[in-house]
């Protein structure tokens, strides 16, 4: 395999972990997690019970967790494209140590890569077998989420560059260090919100409940362990920990729009980065309409889903930025 060859398969697995990513907002969103109550199979099947017998059958054994064919499909469809995605990262370990000799050809992060998608995998299970209990379904999303990320830095340390990175651009590496660890903590916070059901905690804005600041329960809305045999479908928590988790998050997005604002006024004060400076503005700026469309419209299932999506998208731009800013030209 060529050095371009492997660059662009590198750029296909970014496509298909995105795809991933928005599949599993998708599922997460229609409560279709628990769509098949065992794993890696749906109700004992490899794909889900589809004649009248074998739903009789998995309704008999699943009592509990009777079969709704359109979760079923959703989430077992999930579980297919993040299988195959399993294989692309496969493949791309196994030609990295291949061209392990070849100039500028990176093997730890492709043999990361791998590691990361088996445990991914198991957390897969553990989302199921656990009962999407929260701090695992959030541990499953940033999993997703670095997966993107170590990709796109894999295919921005593959992929030649022509032009030299000049000393005002490099300059600018600390700052984009610190708007990454930004939108990491963001993105956190996000997740928590998600798999807390805590989206729709505050229906209205700039106001909570009509309040600017409501009762709120920070020492339950944050207790990252709770107790194992629980169903946490629809979520546990009372409105004052839901309403302590989703103003956490609004109160992140203040400090992001800060700290972006100071990055993009940096990029588009040098020359070189107005381009890149535009995209980022523009993901942002699609990203908190998109927020406010969730709080203001009740969270509708299209907006939801290109909330996580453009996440990833914010994530895969500062990525570029920190590679375009931090590696040596010969390498890309």
């Amino acid at each position: 395999m060529t050095a371009r060859s492997y660059n662009r398969l590198v750029l296909f697995a970014l496509v298909v972990t995105l795809v991933v990513i928005v599949l599993g907002a998708w599922v997460r969103l229609t409560d279709a997690g628990l769509g098949c109550p065992d794993w890696p199979g749906c109700y004992g099947e490899l794909t889900w019970p589809k004649t009248e017998q074998s739903i009789s059958q998995a309704n008999e054994r699943w009592a509990e967790r009777p079969v709704e064919t359109g979760k079923a499909i959703r989430e077992m469809v999930h579980r297919y494209v993040a299988g195959f995605l399993g294989l692309i990262v496969l493949a791309l370990a196994i030609f990295a140590w291949q061209r392990r000799r070849e100039p500028g050809q990176p093997v730890a992060l492709p043999l990361a890569l791998l590691g990361l998608i088996i445990f991914q995998a198991a957390l897969g299970m553990w989302t199921v077998t656990l009962l999407l209990k929260p701090a695992i379904v959030l541990a499953h999303l940033l999993g997703g989420l670095l997966t993107f990320s170590l990709l796109s830095w894999l295919y921005w340390r593959t992929r030649p560059r022509s032009l030299p990175v000049t000393l005002p651009q490099r300059r600018l590496r600390i700052p984009v260090l610190i708007g990454l660890v930004v939108l990491v903590g963001q993105v956190i916070l996000g997740g928590w919100v998600s798999t807390n059901y805590a989206a729709l905690a505050c229906p209205d804005f700039p106001t909570c409940m009509g309040q600017v600041w409501p009762e709120q329960d920070y020492r339950e809305g944050f207790k990252l362990w709770r107790g194992i045999g629980v169903d946490y479908e629809g979520g546990l928590l009372d409105q004052p920990a839901r309403m302590a988790i989703h103003m956490a998050h609004r109160l992140g997005a203040v400090v992001v729009l800060g700290v972006f604002g100071w990055l993009l006024w940096l990029l588009f004060r040098t020359p070189g980065m107005v381009r890149p400076g535009a995209v980022l503005a523009t993901l942002l700026i699609t990203q908190i309409t998109l927020g406010l469309l969730n709080i203001l419209l009740g969270l509708p299932l299209a907006v939801a889903v290109a909330h996580n999506g453009v996440a990833a998208l914010l994530l895969g731009a500062m990525v570029y930025l920190l590679a375009l800013t931090t590696l040596p030209t010969e390498t890309r």
